[in-house]
């Protein structure tokens, strides 16, 4: 007999597993009767195209990595074109003539570089505009230094000293000796 108004007390399980298979349970508590169904997606990929698609993947790996490699380096030369050239615009009059031309020497070799898909060579001139470079840090290093230096060394950065400074004498007192006894 089917149960009263706003008694029954149905039971529902969702179940969706990796593969999109989708399968739904309902159990009546009160009777214990239980359905399932079972819902399959119709373009689903058969065994063969898998072990197909694996396959492949496995093939085309080395490919892969290559591609991926490129990528990378191509990445890195081109930030290291546009560090390099920013840092140059904004601190280019702090190193001698002679390293500068160096340094938009090894920047020209980097982009001519980067317009080829030789990895090897890029990574070579990407190195070597880093090395160029070092000079242009060290000069803003050294410039930075000099102008905080200008300012003073140490945590009080040049100010004067206060001569109103006093030295205190201090006693520790211990509380309980104070009460006149240990708890």
């Amino acid at each position: 007999p089917p149960a009263p108004r706003g008694m029954p007390q149905i039971e529902v399980t969702f179940d969706i597993d990796a593969n999109g298979i989708v399968q739904v349970s309902a159990k009546d508590k009160a009777t214990g009767k239980e359905q399932q169904i079972r819902i399959q997606p119709s373009g689903g990929l058969n065994e063969a195209d898998i072990q197909r698609m694996v396959r492949e993947a496995q093939e085309h790996a080395e490919d892969d990595k290559m591609r991926r490699d490129m990528a990378e380096t191509r990445n890195r030369g081109d930030q290291a074109v546009h560090e390099i050239e920013k840092n140059l615009k904004e601190h280019g009059d702090k190193v001698p003539a002679g390293d500068k031309s160096a340094i938009e020497s090894a920047l020209v070799d980097l982009k001519d570089a980067l317009k080829n898909d030789d990895v090897e060579l890029i990574k070579r001139r990407t190195e070597a505009a880093f090395q160029a470079s070092m000079k242009l840090g060290e000069a803003i290093y050294r410039a930075q230094s000099a102008s905080s230096g200008e300012a003073g060394a140490g945590p009080d950065g040049g100010k004067p000293a206060d001569e109103n400074v006093v030295d205190a004498d201090y006693e520790e007192v211990d509380e309980n000796k104070k009460k006149g006894g240990t708890r």
